[in-house]
């Protein structure tokens, strides 16, 4: 091996490598704060000042990471956040944590990696090792970051190395973290990847190399995708037995009880984040330019993004029970995160939710103690109401999106308000006025009669 890969595998081994990471959000954050807590420096770049500003302040913006941990990282003298693209030039090993968003047209946008790249063809020293993390398609590695720096007459494997290891958080997850979560890691070299595992190991408790980065982009890929169409099939389940009169909830506790050959999936109001929405498009994107067509995905996709209109017309169908209409109705709806216990309202099925009701002329508020404002589809932000029972016993009928933990299930439902429950967070309560997305709704006067439409 030549001396960049010598000096760089000692500077790892010793913990003196400078580490750097671009994209201090919800992945590159915790990612920073673990190299630091494991003895290296770190430079962490990103472009929104108002974060910078935080950390400095030990003010954590990201729920995984609490402000005690991020202030004893700044006070280690060791975290050196900035908006200085520049700083890349004492940088030994960078990890390239940005968003890869999707286009208006469902197009992979990887602007923000692009923008990355030409910083670093900027401002790069010869021997750094890059790390892309952030979800993209198969070729991302190679296509955007490999063939753009080799052109300024760098080689991979010699003057730089290059791999590809998948993101893997999980927001709000108590159980995994990025230490004891298992890293998969590809390099486009055999150098590159000898390097990567090496530096990863120091801070991530399971490495997992494969032989190319392709393989490690299509990992991720297949993750997410996997997760996609599943909760596709339980979702068209769902409406399967609200037809048929059968409680999907008591139908999967039942085929849960199988110790073998069963995975358990829930059905909601639709799904949310960065990955599950967002992945199998980029997939399904990529095998289009093979002249694949991916059935599953494209079906999966259309499954998901229908369940925000069918919980429209769950709603219309409790308040005819009622006498009333969607429109003048007011509705309110209990959570806006697109999971339980976060802030995060990317991509979730509450904003959609939120303005198929405004589109069928309902009053529409909701309660978040997490997520207290989003913007809406005309740019203005909502903000969440305050929890008041009196105020929320006011509502015609009350929607469940997102089961916080610290909601109080018991003294809601008491309140007799029709609540339609998309996540079974309301199960220790059977009463005539709570329905379930998955299950008939049950005329009031005529409670053992099952009628779905």
């Amino acid at each position: 091996m030549n001396q960049y890969y010598s000096q760089l595998l000692e500077a790892i081994q010793t913990k003196k490598a400078v580490l750097g990471v671009v994209g201090l959000g919800y992945v590159g954050l915790p990612l920073a704060v673990e190299m630091v807590k494991q003895g290296f420096t770190v430079i962490g770049i990103d472009v929104d000042p108002s974060k910078i500003e935080k950390i400095y302040q030990g003010e954590s913006y990201i729920n995984d990471i609490s402000s005690e941990d991020l202030a004893a990282c700044v006070a280690s003298g060791r975290f050196k956040p900035t908006t200085d693209y520049s700083m890349i030039t004492v940088i030994d090993a960078l990890s390239i944590c940005v968003p890869t968003p999707l286009s208006e047209n469902q197009d992979p946008d990887t602007s923000y990696i692009k923008t990355v790249v030409d910083q670093l063809k900027l401002h790069m020293k010869k021997g750094i090792l890059i790390t892309l993390e952030s979800t993209t398609y198969p070729g991302t590695t190679e296509e955007l970051i490999q063939d753009e720096i080799e052109a300024i007459g760098y080689e991979a494997g010699k003057d730089f190395f290059l791999c590809f290891s998948p993101e893997r958080i999980d927001p709000s997850n108590t159980r995994f973290n990025t230490f004891n979560t298992p890293k998969v890691i590809g390099g486009t070299t055999k150098a590159c990847l000898e390097l990567g595992t090496a530096l990863y190991s120091r801070y991530v408790e399971k490495i997992v190399p494969v032989s190319t980065t392709k393989v490690a982009e299509m990992s991720k890929l297949l993750e997410n995708t996997f997760r996609s169409v599943n909760i596709a099939f339980i979702n068209e389940m769902a409406m399967m037995c609200d037809r048929m009169g059968i409680n999907i909830w008591e139908v999967i506790d039942a085929a849960a009880t199988k110790p073998f050959g069963f995975m358990p999936f829930y059905p909601g109001p639709g799904i949310g984040g960065h990955c599950i929405p967002l992945d199998p498009m980029y997939l399904s994107w990529k095998a289009k330019g093979f002249r694949f067509y991916s059935k599953f995905i494209e079906l999966a996709q259309s499954t998901n993004d229908n369940m925000p209109y069918y919980v429209i017309n769950k709603t219309s169908t409790i308040l005819n029970e009622y006498a009333k209409s969607i429109k003048k109705s007011s509705v309110l709806l209990l959570g806006m995160a697109y999971k339980s216990d976060i802030s995060d309202v990317r991509e979730s099925p509450g904003l959609e939710v939120y303005d198929l009701f405004k589109e069928n002329g309902a009053n529409v508020d909701y309660y978040d103690p997490h997520a207290v404002s989003f913007r809406d589809k005309q740019g203005e932000t909502v903000h969440s109401i305050a929890y008041d029972m009196k105020q929320f016993n006011k509502y015609d009928c009350i929607v469940l999106i997102t089961n916080h933990s610290g909601l109080d299930y018991g003294e809601i439902a008491a309140l007799g308000v029709p609540i339609l429950d998309t996540r079974n967070a309301f199960r220790n309560y059977d009463l005539a006025h709570i329905y379930k997305i998955g299950h008939s709704v049950q005329h009031v006067d005529e409670p053992n009669i099952a009628l779905i439409v």
